[in-house]
């Protein structure tokens, strides 16, 4: 078969495909007069060139080479106002766009006759919205990307209804569930489960007033029938823990004498099952719009693969990529003969595959992620000069957390906060009754404050034995290759979860002293975002030298399998704040500082109200414990990078297989996707940790050295970001008011880190609120 032939045949497949998308697009819409997306090229370039150069608003109707169909405002080869989109498979979305995004009020309707009608962001629900199930399910309420996250209702096909809370797609917070024979509940939930303090009342009139887990009593409670006997005690499925007193009535004194609690969880809770929700084999932000776009000689026009979103898709099936079917040595009067016949074929193979990219950085050359390092530190292993300090260190830990201890409970004494609350034990190298032979010299251990640091880690949901051998396992710590402006040295787990950092006596000091508001705290604030202390110990080596060194255990903030991009320390002070490094020889792991900042981070609405208010009560508290020089350690993923290592803009072209060159682990649009489509999966992503968002470039002014805050540009990137608070266990001492005394003379005393406590605070904010933004 001829090369022209079998280009003719599959153009004559995709008019078929394209006549069918017409008449479908007739039955949905009416009749209309539709502009095939092929047909009078002339007019058609003409029709574009006129419209998208100038950017006006004008009406389009197109039906598109993959079956798409689309009506409606069009402008600058988007969908811009007002339109309707049919996709082939039968998803249709009916209402207002902006630059190729479903943005505003709307209406998404599925093949199965699900839909949602109401607000749109950035081609997710997002706002205020209905949506009708398949089943017969209606929820009408607050949605934050796809998922129902504020207040709402939702009606159950099964006659059952919730009204209350929502987050992340589950019920969370307060809420009232009742069932279809009448019975209910309402009180507290969580992750989708009743849990917390709440009342159960059944049709019959018994009702159970008291605590929750899992969806069953558990803890103190108290069951009472409608003659005002009740039944008083701790509540559990396990019958070994379950114990109460009946108190009867004195109307019936002899009634339910032969109750038995477990009915409770056996009988009377049996019929009263939540509801599971239905779940949408496909989200609108996951729907690809085949868009066009004018190439700007005018001799073409080329698909575009676009999500509502506004993204661009790559990998998927386009009905176009069978038509290049000659090589590329075709003499010129072949290809033009064929190119005249079937104007949308030039260069189609590369177009399809990305290999054209759009211009998204008009204003300078791509932005590159940074060279690619080693995994980060120097393996501690025999010979290396801290061997044997990391064997009594991993020593001193088993010890420390194997030791037998009752359970704790979360309300501590004040005893336990003492500073001279600790315990020595003394490491002999042929062993004791408490210890365990070792290779080391004879070393004696301190544990400060055990008895506070064991429960903040079980208020931090570390397991004992997983912390364990994350430091004293097989594995060897890594010492980072350089120690830090104070003199301290870093060492890294193996897995990379816990941060090991050898302190100064003066810093052990501070933490001791704030310890207890420090402790309350993190226990009042879920999602604080000031370092996670794990614990604090001290290892002194016998013999002449007798040097003690103090180590503080850490939550490593960038514990994660994506790459971290960029790395940013960032206290809001100008004076020395830049790297060292030149730029030959930055990487992945070189810490970038406030004049280094080249970015604006914009977090999703309900995201940046959390973090503005929890930076405002982590500054609050350490200002009260008169803490500066803290800063905002910064780490962010970029979600979207070519072969090439550039940076790729929100919207911009993605080339097939993109991927971190070391194929490194990169979150794609569609795992974001699934991740929103899946709300168990959103148990990763927390206040500062793994969270979506987008940063906007920034630039700075030639003519201002110090200019902390650049110029928007617009260009977006989306990103995983990472944050916390760090190095805060400095208070504001002689010398640290001395080089405020000292530097204040030579530079602006308001460029320096070494501020007044209160003065650092307001100032830190300041330029956090400022690089920080709601995302548009």
């Amino acid at each position: 078969m001829s090369k022209e032939t079998g280009v003719l045949k599959a153009w004559e497949a995709t008019v078929r495909r394209t006549q069918a998308a017409k008449k479908r697009a007739n039955s949905l819409f009416g009749t209309m007069s539709v502009a095939h997306a092929d047909d009078d090229e002339d007019d058609n370039k003409n029709d574009e060139n006129d419209n998208n150069g100038s950017n006006k608003l004008y009406h389009a109707e197109r039906v598109l080479p993959n079956g798409d169909y689309y009506t409606g405002q069009w402008s600058d080869n988007f969908p811009h106002g007002q339109g309707k989109y049919l996709w082939t498979d039968g998803c249709m979305y009916v209402g207002e766009w902006f630059r190729g995004k479903t943005m505003g009020k709307g209406r998404f309707s599925w093949p199965s006759g699900a839909t949602y009608e109401g607000e749109f962001k950035s081609g997710y629900m997002d706002g205020t919205g209905t949506y009708t199930g398949s089943n017969g399910d209606t929820y009408k309420g607050q949605w934050i990307m796809n998922l129902k996250h504020g207040h709402g209702v939702k009606n159950y096909a099964s006659g059952d209804w919730y009204e209350g809370e929502w987050r992340r797609g589950l019920q969370e917070g307060q809420g009232r569930y009742q069932w279809k024979n009448e019975s209910y509940y309402f009180g507290e939930w969580k992750n989708g489960e009743i849990c917390g303090k709440g009342t159960f009342v059944w049709t019959n009139g018994n009702r159970y007033d008291g605590f929750w887990e899992d969806g069953l009593p558990k803890g103190n409670g108290t069951f009472k029938w409608p003659d005002g006997s009740f039944y008083v005690g701790n509540w559990s499925k396990d019958p070994s823990e379950q114990n109460g007193t009946y108190y009867p009535s004195g109307s019936s004194p002899e009634a339910n004498l032969e109750w038995d609690p477990h009915d409770v969880y056996n009988v009377d809770l049996g019929d009263c099952k939540i509801c599971p929700g239905e779940k949408v084999s496909i989200l609108p932000s996951q729907k690809k719009l085949a868009l066009w776009r004018s190439s700007k000689s005018g001799d073409s026009l080329k698909p575009r693969r676009m999500s509502a979103d506004g993204r661009v898709s790559v990998g998927v099936e386009r009905p176009l990529d069978r038509l290049h079917m000659w090589d590329g040595d075709a003499d010129g009067d072949e290809s033009s003969d064929i190119g005249s016949r079937i104007p949308m074929v030039g260069n189609l193979e590369d177009d399809l595959l990305g290999l054209h990219m759009n211009d998204a950085n008009p204003k300078g050359l791509p932005m590159k992620v940074s060279r690619r390092a080693k995994k980060q530190g120097e393996t501690i292993c025999k010979g290396h000069k801290n061997y044997e300090l990391m064997l009594n260190l991993q020593l001193g830990i088993r010890h420390s957390v194997g030791r037998p201890a009752p359970a704790a409970s979360l309300d501590l004494k004040p005893s336990a906060f003492d500073p001279k609350e600790k315990v020595w034990t003394r490491f002999p190298s042929e062993g004791s009754k408490y210890t365990p032979p070792h290779q080391s010299s004879e070393f004696r251990w301190k544990d400060y404050c055990p008895l506070v640091f064991r429960t903040l880690r079980k208020l931090f949901n570390v397991d004992p034995a997983d912390y364990m051998i994350s430091i004293c396992g097989n594995d060897a710590l890594r010492e980072l290759s350089s120690p830090g402006k104070s003199g301290s040295f870093f060492y890294l787990t193996n897995d990379d979860r816990y941060m090991i950092k050898t302190i100064k006596k003066a810093e052990v000091k501070v933490l001791l002293r704030m310890l207890s508001a420090y402790y309350n705290h993190v226990r009042a604030f879920e999602n604080t975002l000031v370092t996670k202390f794990y614990g604090l110990h001290c290892v002194k080596l016998t013999g002449p030298i007798q040097k003690k060194v103090r180590f503080i255990i850490m939550g490593n903030l960038f514990c994660t399998e994506y790459t971290i991009h960029r790395r940013f320390d960032l206290k809001g002070s100008s004076l020395g704040r830049t790297t060292d490094k030149p730029k030959t020889e930055i990487d992945e792991t070189t810490i970038l500082k406030d004049l280094d900042l080249n970015f604006i981070f914009r977090l999703q609405k309900s995201w940046f109200q959390e973090f503005c208010r929890q930076i405002d009560r982590d500054c609050e508290f350490l200002e009260q414990e008169r803490i500066m020089d803290y800063s905002l350690l910064v780490g962010l993923h970029f979600r979207e990078i070519s072969t090439a290592g550039d940076l790729i803009p929100s919207g911009a072209r993605t080339p097939i297989g993109d991927s971190d060159s070391e194929g490194a682990p990169c979150l794609s649009r569609a795992d974001m996707d699934q991740l929103l489509l899946d709300p168990s999966r959103w148990a990763s992503i927390k206040l500062g940790l793994n969270m979506p968002a987008r940063v906007e470039k920034m630039v700075r002014r030639n003519d201002y050295e110090f200019q902390l805050i650049g110029e928007p540009t617009g260009e977006y990137y989306d990103v995983i970001m990472f944050f916390g608070i760090i190095d805060i266990l400095q208070d504001y001492d002689i010398s640290k008011k001395l080089e405020h005394a000292y530097k204040s003379i030579q530079y602006d005393p308001t460029s320096i880190s070494a501020v007044d406590p209160r003065q650092y605070s307001r100032r830190f904010r300041d330029f956090i609120f400022n690089i920080f933004a709601e995302d548009i």
